[in-house]
């Protein structure tokens, strides 16, 4: 079951300052999709299998998975 649906806003949180990714920490989004992969296979955690593509405020979209986004700080 997906954690966000689309139309959910939803803040990027990616703390690790090594991860590449890190640049987008704190941003905020719109859940656009959700999608699915077998990803939950590779990792035993079935929530892996969810992908949810964000579109950032300046209209990037970015994949990110369940570990990633938190409810948006308002």
């Amino acid at each position: 079951m997906p954690q966000f649906i689309e139309g959910d806003r939803v803040r990027v949180d990616i703390p690790d300052e090594t991860d590449p990714d890190h640049r987008l920490h704190g941003e905020h989004g719109t859940v656009v999709s959700v999608l699915q992969d077998d990803a939950g296979t590779t990792t035993g955690d079935e929530r892996d299998d969810v992908i949810y593509r964000v579109e950032l405020a300046d209209g990037e979209n970015i994949d990110l998975r369940w570990r990633d986004l938190r409810p948006p700080i308002e």
